[in-house]
């Protein structure tokens, strides 16, 4: 990066990082893990790895990014010369930079699902339908067209391009401090609705419930994955943000504030949401089509749904440009940095291969459905291009970014860079870099391991 852009002060920096952490997984995944495995019970696993995964590792990525000032790339290998370590560790930003946009090849296309609906409730025209069978014939119609969804992906590509494209103040803040509140209005208004026309004892049951037979090793691992993947620890995301960090800013604040801020959205989705969900006989495990199916059936029976469908659409598209906007800015900000591109044709130079490379994601729901791009590979064989990007970058590259990052901080480089930059005792700093050093590896491991444990 040429000239080092910053954010105006601690509020920016702030709705940048929780926009980035929400995206749609927020929505409807994180209170179905929590009530589908014990509600309660979860939960505390869930802070658990928060405070001791979660918590340092983002802490590892602000003080890298802000120590190093650049790009996740050049700003790690800046900070392990500078402390006597191999430059070579700038191969977890170059992993995350590629696992963040292989990510955003996929996301956009959903993301795109979002914005269909929600245009087509905003006309009129759709969000809502007289039963199952034609809520499922407008989503397979959706699906079924590569030229709709393409449009809609390029849609959403555009808008998330021009974002990047503005800059960090004039685009991704500005962009942040206008979704992030729109995204809490729309979310409570949604609650108040469910609590109105749904079943709200039944979601304080099943998210909060608290069922002692469910603490188990199982429930404990998936809890930590849903906190390290929600998050998105391991993409270096925050690294590049962090870069834009003045000294001034109290990193670990930024840090503390962020996790609270995505755990409290998600839990008031599932608020919003799941009263709906119960209330007309739902299964709360539906994914995409408990969104772009089953929900639109309950809006249509239900008062004011054409309201609540536009306000729930609507959600989910900022939702997923507030964590598309910080997967396009790392490719971009390597961008400017190793080609020497301005913020502008970075920006639309990244978004347009995203868009190109979406399209394996975008066929394979229609023609291409047959495809499967490793179909000779024990393990891989059924999987489309679709279900193989979001397996290779969830199970394989993400936890290797994050543990990585974690063998950097925790053996690579010493405590005191985490007490400068974050303004830590040197006690503090010991146990900071004992959670990256031993516990940190070891849950993220297991938790990669889980599919194959249980």
């Amino acid at each position: 990066m040429s000239a080092r852009e910053t954010w105006s002060g601690r509020t920016g920096f702030i709705l940048a990082t929780i926009g980035s952490a929400v995206g749609l997984g927020s929505i409807w995944k994180f209170p179905y893990e929590v009530g589908s495995n014990g509600g309660g019970a979860f939960v505390l696993f869930y802070l658990a790895g928060l405070a001791l995964v979660v918590w340092p590792l983002m802490l590892l990525e602000f003080a890298l990014g802000r120590r190093g000032q650049a790009d996740a790339a050049r700003g790690i290998a800046a900070v392990a010369k500078e402390f006597g370590a191999s430059p070579r560790w700038a191969g977890i930003g170059v992993l995350g930079t590629l696992t963040s946009f292989l990510i955003l090849s996929f996301y956009a296309v959903i993301g795109g699902w979002a914005l269909a609906y929600a245009i087509e409730a905003l006309t009129g025209v759709g969000g809502i339908a007289a039963d199952g069978a034609a809520a499922q014939a407008r989503f397979d119609a959706l699906l079924a067209s590569p030229v709709r969804l393409g449009l809609h992906h390029l849609l959403f590509m555009v808008a998330t391009v021009a974002i990047v494209a503005l800059g960090v103040r004039r685009g991704i803040e500005r962009a942040s401090e206008i979704m992030m509140p729109a995204l809490a209005l729309l979310m409570a208004a949604l609650a108040v609705y469910g609590a109105v026309e749904g079943d709200v004892g039944a979601t304080l049951d099943y998210l909060f419930r608290f069922d002692p037979a469910r603490i188990e090793p199982r429930v404990a691992l998936e809890a930590l994955g849903l906190g390290f993947f929600s998050i998105g620890v391991g993409l270096a995301v925050m690294v590049t943000y962090a870069a834009y960090a003045e000294a001034a800013i109290d990193l670990r604040q930024v840090a503390l504030i962020t996790i609270l801020g995505d755990t409290a959205i998600s839990f008031m989705a599932g608020l919003a949401i799941f009263p709906l969900v119960f209330a007309n006989g739902l299964d709360p495990a539906g994914g995409p089509g408990l969104m772009f199916v089953s929900l639109p059936v309950a809006f249509a029976a239900m008062p004011f749904g054409g309201a609540a469908a536009l306000a729930f659409f609507l959600l989910l598209t900022v939702a997923a440009l507030s964590s598309a906007i910080s997967m396009l800015e790392m490719a971009a900000a390597y961008l400017r940095r190793a080609r020497q591109w301005s913020r502008i044709r970075a920006a639309v130079v990244a978004g347009a291969v995203c868009w190109v490379l979406g399209w394996a994601t975008v066929l394979s729901f229609n023609l291409g459905r047959e495809w499967r791009p490793l179909g000779l590979v024990p393990g891989f064989e059924g999987l489309g291009a679709f279900e193989l990007l979001d397996q290779l970058t969830s199970n394989l590259l993400l936890p290797l970014g994050g543990l990585a990052l974690a063998i950097l901080g925790g053996w690579a480089l010493p405590h005191d860079l985490l007490a400068k930059e974050l303004r830590l005792g040197a006690g503090a700093a010991r146990a900071l870099r004992f959670l990256l050093r031993y516990f940190a590896p070891a849950a993220i491991l297991a938790t990669a391991a889980a599919p194959l444990l249980f």
